[in-house]
C-alpha cells in the first residue's frame, strides 16, 4: 500500500454525484506517478469561487477551469510514516463542461485532464503555455492514455 490519501470539499455548488469517484481517480495519477504517503484535497466549486481564488492568488480577475495550491509539508504521524502534504486541486465544474464543449472532448475526459494537470503542478510541474510540446502537458496526455477511460462521470 503506497498510503495516498485524497479528500474532496464542494464550495459554491451542489455535490458533484461523481466527486468520490473524482477523488478515486487522482489516486489512480498519484499511483501512475509513483507518489507514495501523499495527502492533496480536490475542491469543486462555481465559477465565482474560482474567480475569486484566481484575482487573490494570481491577479487575474477571471475564472479559470483549475488551480493548484501547493503545500508541500512533511508530517509526522503516530505510526512513524511521514505523509507528505502536497496541497490543493480546485476545478471550477461549470469551467470543466464549457472546456468540454470548447474542445469537443467529453466532460468525462476533460475532468480526468484536469485532475492530472492539478497533480502534475503539485507534483512541481509547470508549462509556458498550453502548447502540446510543453514537457507538462506531454506527460498529462500521455498519463490521460495510460490511465485510460475510467468513467467518472
Amino acid at each position: 500500500m503506497n498510503g495516498n490519501e485524497v479528500f474532496y470539499s464542494v464550495i459554491g455548488t451542489d455535490e458533484p454525484a461523481w466527486a468520490q469517484r473524482a477523488a478515486n481517480y487522482a489516486l489512480s495519477v498519484l499511483d501512475a506517478l509513483k507518489k507514495q504517503n501523499w495527502q492533496i484535497s480536490l475542491t469543486f466549486c462555481d465559477d465565482a469561487t474560482m474567480q475569486s481564488l484566481n484575482r487573490d492568488y494570481r491577479n487575474i480577475d477571471a475564472p479559470t477551469d483549475v488551480l493548484s495550491f501547493t503545500l508541500g509539508e512533511l508530517e509526522h504521524v503516530n505510526d512513524g510514516e511521514d505523509v507528505f502534504i502536497a496541497g490543493d486541486v480546485v476545478i471550477s465544474v461549470p469551467a470543466l463542461y464549457r472546456n468540454a464543449e470548447d474542445f469537443g472532448v467529453s466532460a468525462d475526459e476533460e475532468l480526468r485532464r484536469l485532475i492530472i494537470h492539478g497533480i502534475l503542478h503539485l507534483s512541481g510541474m509547470n508549462h509556458e503555455d498550453n502548447e502540446p510540446d510543453q514537457p507538462m502537458m506531454h506527460l498529462q496526455e500521455q498519463l490521460l492514455g495510460q490511465l485510460g477511460g475510467n468513467s467518472i462521470l
